[in-house]
């Protein structure tokens, strides 16, 4: 009898001690930034990341789309996870979305179509409407970095995105389930993120996610040689990519231009904006004709049939190549005052379509578009920015081919 009592006595003892150590905080890596791969597809131009997510995780492509409100992902092409969860109507969870629907599926349960599940309507911004499916979480798995090379892999075990079809977007806007503030909630990271665009479809570009250093080869860091000035709010969108240009510059002089065109207004028209998924900078008409009247003239070369989308093209044979591409006239967007220039050189102006002929590239958007310059990116390519969306503040380096690196320079040979 008294042996079963101390037996007893001890088993209870045991489970005091192994209930002490379950409940003592597990030591984990914190990481300082995230780092995810970019480049442009080869047969769209666009610019596409990876992650890993699922159990057993799968990597899965997505378009970089810098006014996205949230990772989505096709969930039409076999979609297995055994993490998978879908989130119910008027959870938490719908709640951070802004998800007001309740949706019901009308066949087998699968991820994307669950009964009592919060509608999502992620919008291809790319080329087509938005299309349906549900708010789920899964595990997503990111790259760490110290700012100079890849860190350990690390992972969110309940990330919040949307389950649909066909295709899949990276959403980096401001809602509160956009990649920033995600990636920012789960590991302490402060809310900024930033893109170096490689104009290479045969190299890496880079997406950081958090604070820190951002260093290129050969041991440059970008990270103190930026210029900054206020992102914008538009009051119909939650993307971080608004910002003041307040005047344009062709070969250093200022080009006549509708001031109000620059402004937002409360309709969400007019003002500037820098997009992803905008192959090319696409102008307002009266804007577009100021622009290519001035470049014609400062640059006086010869002119050649213009080749779609492209409105004007020259002949490149005696066009003499620079370190920033084509020596043409520079086109400066001033933004919130005189000394805050974001200067475009030829190898962002200029679009080789064949062996002889250059374009502009710069697009007519039209008389009357809702916003009256789109930054597009091939103008973004080799350029570096960091958007700020706690302090609403965008840095930027123009072109980085003056710095003799380029934004394939970062190095993801690990150093785990």
């Amino acid at each position: 009898m008294a042996s079963s009592l101390q037996f007893l006595l001890f088993c209870i003892i045991l489970l005091f001690f192994v209930s002490l150590s379950n409940a003592k905080p597990k030591l984990t890596f914190h990481p300082r930034a995230l780092v995810l791969p970019v480049w442009k597809d080869a047969s769209t131009n666009q610019y596409v990341t990876h992650i890993k997510q699922r159990t057993p995780l799968v990597s899965i492509n997505l378009v970089l789309d810098l006014g996205g409100e949230f990772m989505w992902v096709d969930c039409d092409q076999g979609y297995v996870s055994s993490s998978y969860i879908p989130a119910h109507c008027r959870s938490a969870k719908c709640s951070l979305a802004r998800a007001n629907g309740c949706g019901e599926c009308f066949s087998a349960p699968k991820p994307g179509c669950n009964n009592n599940t919060c509608s999502m309507f992620p919008a291809n911004s790319v080329n087509g409407p938005a299309t349906s499916g549900e708010l789920a979480q899964d595990v997503i798995s990111v790259q760490s970095t110290n700012g100079k090379n890849p860190g350990p892999i690390v992972s969110v075990p309940h990330y919040l995105f949307t389950c649909g079809g066909v295709k899949g977007m990276a959403g980096l806007g401001r809602a509160r389930i956009g990649m920033p503030s995600l990636f920012a909630a789960a590991f302490s990271l402060q809310r900024k993120f930033a893109i170096c665009l490689t104009s290479s479809p045969s190299a890496n570009g880079v997406i950081f996610f958090g604070n820190g250093s951002y260093v290129m080869l050969p041991n440059i860091d970008l990270s103190s040689s930026l210029i900054y000035t206020p992102l914008l709010t538009n009051p119909v969108s939650t993307a971080p990519v608004y910002t003041q240009v307040k005047s344009i510059k062709v070969n250093e002089r200022s080009i006549s231009v509708n001031k109000s065109l620059l402004s937002i207004h409360s309709d969400g028209y007019g003002g500037t904006k820098i997009s992803t998924v905008n192959l090319y900078t696409v102008l307002e008409t009266s804007i577009y004709n100021a622009l290519t009247k001035a470049f014609v003239k400062y640059a006086n070369l010869t002119r050649v049939a213009s080749v779609a989308p492209f409105g004007f093209c020259f002949d490149s044979k005696n066009v003499v190549s620079t370190r920033v591409g084509p020596a043409v006239p520079s086109i400066d967007l001033v933004l919130q005052s005189k000394k805050i220039v974001w200067r475009i050189f030829g190898s962002n102006s200029m679009v080789q379509v064949s062996k002889d002929v250059l374009c502009l590239g710069f697009v007519d958007g039209g008389s009357n578009p809702r916003t009256s310059i789109v930054i597009g990116g091939h103008q973004l390519e080799n350029n570096f920015l960091q958007f700020d969306l706690a302090t609403s503040r965008l840095g930027f380096s123009s072109s980085l081919l003056s710095r003799q690196t380029t934004c394939s320079n970062f190095n993801f040979t690990s150093s785990v």
